[in-house]
């Protein structure tokens, strides 16, 4: 071995192998044992789905029903597989690098990529408290914002000039981003249409991310404008305060309790109306006071221009592009490419091709409406 390796270099490598001969172990001292038994097959699985969930929960079955059939997986359900693939999408992955409410976030402000996986544990709790379908629903979460570009929502509105249909991350990530995924019907269906001004999702689980996304990012949104100083907890009104509390802990625990009690309680997936009527305060509260305060909308614009800029540039430059944006629909090949680059990747193509002054480009908040 290299003698020049630093000691904990020396050790990892020790470890190349494992421990034992012919039941190979993780550690030295591994004594974790299970009683012998047969696989917990995917039947196993869909089985004890029947037995466990609510009957209005949606059920997994064989492969699931994808536009592209294929062979069921031995031990993994068809929603756990869809959340696997999720998770290891570059997709995904470029959420880390995408705006939620600030662009350049520090260290402690979210990115696009936290926002989803708090709105996956705040869907997930309120699986389990109601009896839907937590892998489903896991899923659903993880994905929802897939199709967001670089900027928040002002991407947008960049997009939708050159998108006849409009751009709107929900659909665009459901039907161009994770197109490849072969996911099931049901969990595009819950990315499709998480947001509130789409048609409601078809199945419960969609109805619980849709929720879940909102109380999400309206808790975490304003505890991040806290931490930077642009608002505080005592300017909260009092209906928010008084009934759902200041802190991101305390929101989330009355929002997504209240979902479950009034769901258990009335049949239908819900929120009560004092508890409903604190949460529309505090996303009014984040609209007025962090998403459309002067600073964010004028950062927004200037999204706006950089993506407007890229499109642009691209449609009369092509060959700039990697080969596999260069279809027969241009436009939509070119809106894909900007619309998956993260913020930090866009702001340098601007630099670079269009000669943005680096001084000109987002900084601080931004715009989440």
């Amino acid at each position: 071995m290299n003698d020049s390796l630093l000691p904990r270099t020396k050790l990892w490598a020790h470890t190349m192998h494992g421990h034992g001969d012919d039941v190979v172990t993780a550690h030295a001292t591994s004594s974790a044992t299970v009683e012998p038994a047969a696989r917990r097959t995917r039947e196993y699985r869909e089985e004890a789905e029947r037995r466990l969930l609510n009957p209005a929960a949606s059920f997994s079955s064989g492969a699931g029903d994808r536009l592209v059939p294929e062979a069921p997986d031995p031990l993994r359900t068809c929603f756990q597989r869809d959340r696997d693939r999720i998770v290891h999408s570059t997709a995904f992955r470029r959420l880390a690098g995408k705006t939620q409410v600030v662009v350049y976030p520090t260290d402690h402000q979210r990115t696009r990529l936290t926002h989803a996986i708090e709105v996956a544990q705040c869907a997930v709790a309120m699986a389990r408290g109601i009896g839907a379908n937590v892998v489903l629903a896991d899923a659903m979460a993880l994905g929802h914002d897939c199709g967001h570009g670089p900027g928040g929502h002002a991407s947008e509105d960049a997009f939708d000039q050159f998108i006849e249909e409009g751009y709107d991350h929900g659909p665009w990530g459901a039907d161009v981003v994770l197109t490849d995924l072969n996911l099931c019907r049901e969990t595009l269906d819950g990315i499709r249409n998480h947001s509130w001004s789409r048609p409601a999702p078809s199945i419960l689980e969609g109805e619980l991310v849709s929720w879940a996304d909102r109380i999400a990012y309206c808790a975490h949104d304003l505890e991040d404008a806290i931490h930077a100083g642009i608002v505080a907890p005592a300017d909260l009104p009092e209906v928010v305060s008084d009934v759902v509390g200041t802190t991101r802990r305390q929101q989330l625990s009355t929002f997504l309790n209240a979902v479950i009690t009034t769901t258990m309680t009335t049949g239908t997936v819900g929120m009560d109306k004092q508890t409903a009527e604190a949460l529309a305060a505090l996303r009014r509260f984040n609209y007025e006071r962090i998403y459309t305060r002067p600073e964010s909308t004028r950062q927004s614009l200037v999204v706006v221009r950089v993506l407007t800029g890229l499109v642009e540039y691209y449609l009369e430059h092509p060959s700039a592009m990697p080969q596999e944006y260069r279809t027969d629909e241009a436009v939509r090949g070119v809106v894909t490419y900007v619309g998956g680059m993260t913020d930090r990747f866009a702001f340098e193509q601007a630099q670079r091709l269009l000669g943005w002054n680096p001084q000109q480009l987002p900084a601080g908040i931004g715009r989440y409406a």
